[in-house]
């Protein structure tokens, strides 16, 4: 550590955002590369704390300070190596983490933390500029096949860790590309997709197979899935998303936030010249305020919507920590992303009561009323509060249940717990002998940090379980959680 007290004499600077009329006009990612001269000196703001509690934050376990040292003094390539001994896919997580490592950082007690996440994305980037990312193909087969089902940031993690450890890895995803949400349901602006197709195309040169439009329980079946693998690994994500039960739901005009933003992402790949499901020229409600909510919101600015009000059930978080969320805990404070930056008014404490419908039966108006939650958590709203919203396009971004209880789980005989997740034990296999689970199929809705971490630690496991050696990193417990 070369500035013991680089933090005193540098301020905390975040990456410059594009600005909003210029960016509205395409589909770009929304942040700006710091200068590299810049960079460094935000990385040499960090402390090297003797408790580096940006360790415990980060469910990848990464090694902050160390790569952070390796930055300030410009020794990049070591930085990389450095950020891939934790993570498989460190742009992923510098893109898209909310950074929970920066609200336990020891910095944070007092003062703005380090820049982890900026530092992290473009410690990547330059790796990637510079050539060196490259395959890892395994040096001997194992002999033993692993089937992953899902390609989302788990099963991907997973899937990478068994093929450079020897084994033989089928993929399998039943949409027609691959990367899960991180394809379909991470608009370009947030995360451009070229990051993860690179990524695919370093798997497949290291040794993964890859079988799209492949529904796993129907083409292969179970038995095929069984008879052609040594052991399972499900990754299929918790994509039973959460419903809006009131009047009107069936009216046309109303759609799972996940609908919307797929077809937005299909425009992108070429798929189609206009999503049938577009905000151009409508009045827009997006019931749901959380990160798919903000994700619909910059969807919608960009398909140049009349307007656009988010409406959020919970209350309108405080600026600042509280008593009940202290360092180093991830506070649950007022933020404004780029999405936010863009437009669109924010209702908070509010709940949506009815959709209403003209006589074609398409949306017309959204009815919403102000309310509290009680102590059960329950929503009570204020009937002198209630009014009418005109609105042509209502998207429901209300969060996820849990896994789909789909035919593969039906027929594989797999548990689900009191969540809805699939029930496993503390080596992450299922009931059924052979048969893992990763990421939020196994822990709920959850970060894309806490994907890659569970993907790691299943892979490590079921590595264990094949050959009894104990050579892949575990990073995690299934029943780790973040700092409360």
């Amino acid at each position: 550590m070369g500035d013991p007290w680089g933090f005193l004499g540098t301020s905390r600077e975040n990456p410059r955002r594009r600005p909003v009329p210029l960016r509205l006009r395409d589909w770009r990612e929304v942040h700006e590369p710091m200068p590299a001269a810049r960079l460094r000196e935000q990385a040499g703001r960090c402390m090297d704390c003797g408790i580096p509690f940006c360790h415990e934050a980060c469910p990848l376990g990464n090694l902050i300070p160390e790569w952070n040292d390796l930055v300030r003094r410009a020794e990049w390539r070591r930085a990389l190596e450095r950020l891939h001994a934790t993570n498989n896919f460190p742009e992923f997580t510098g893109v898209l983490c909310p950074a929970p490592c920066e609200a336990s950082c020891v910095l944070a007690i007092n003062d703005d933390p380090v820049t982890i996440k900026q530092v992290e994305l473009q410690i990547i980037d330059h790796g990637w500029e510079h050539g060196w990312v490259a395959a890892l193909p395994p040096k001997a087969r194992t002999g033993r096949t692993v089937a992953v089902v899902g390609s989302g940031p788990a099963g991907l993690a997973a899937a990478q860790q068994l093929t450079r450890v020897g084994h033989d890895v089928i993929v399998y995803e039943r949409a027609d590309r691959f990367g899960g949400l991180l394809r379909y349901g991470i608009p370009e602006f947030k995360m451009q997709k070229r990051r993860l197709d690179r990524r695919l195309e370093q798997m497949r040169a290291e040794g993964t197979t890859f079988r799209a439009a492949a529904e796993a329980g129907v083409d292969p079946s179970v038995e095929q899935l069984r008879s052609r693998s040594d052991a399972v690994v499900l990754a299929c994500g918790a994509t039973a998303w959460r419903e809006l039960s009131v009047p009107g739901r069936a009216l046309d005009g109303v759609h799972p936030a996940m609908e919307y933003l797929t077809w937005a992402n299909r425009v992108q790949e070429g798929d189609v010249e206009v999503s049938p499901i577009t905000a151009e020229g409508k009045e827009v409600a997006i019931i749901g305020g959380g990160d798919t909510g903000t994700d619909c919101l910059g969807t919608v600015h960009r398909q140049r919507a009349r307007s656009v009000v988010l409406v959020d059930i919970r209350p309108h978080p405080p600026e600042q920590r509280t008593a009940d969320m202290p360092w180093p805990t991830y506070p649950a404070i007022y933020r404004t992303s780029p999405a936010h930056e863009e437009g669109g008014a924010r209702l908070f404490s509010t709940d949506t009561l009815e959709f209403l419908g003209d006589a074609d039966g398409r949306l017309r108006a959204i009815r919403i009323a102000e309310g509290f939650r009680d102590h059960h958590k329950r929503f009570h709203p204020t009937a002198a509060t209630a009014r009418v919203i005109p609105t042509q396009l209502a998207l429901l971004a209300l969060g996820f249940l849990g896994a789909e209880h789909s035919r593969l789980l039906a027929e594989l005989g797999v548990q689900l717990d009191e969540h809805g997740n699939v029930a496993r034990d503390e080596n992450f296999m299922s009931g059924v002998e052979g048969t893992f689970v990763a990421g939020d199929m196994g822990r709920g809705q959850s970060l894309i940090v806490w994907a890659i971490a569970e993907g790691r630690a299943a892979a490590a496991a079921v590595d264990a379980y094949l050959t009894g050696r104990d050579v892949l990193p575990r990073p995690i417990e299934p029943t780790d959680g973040p700092i409360a």
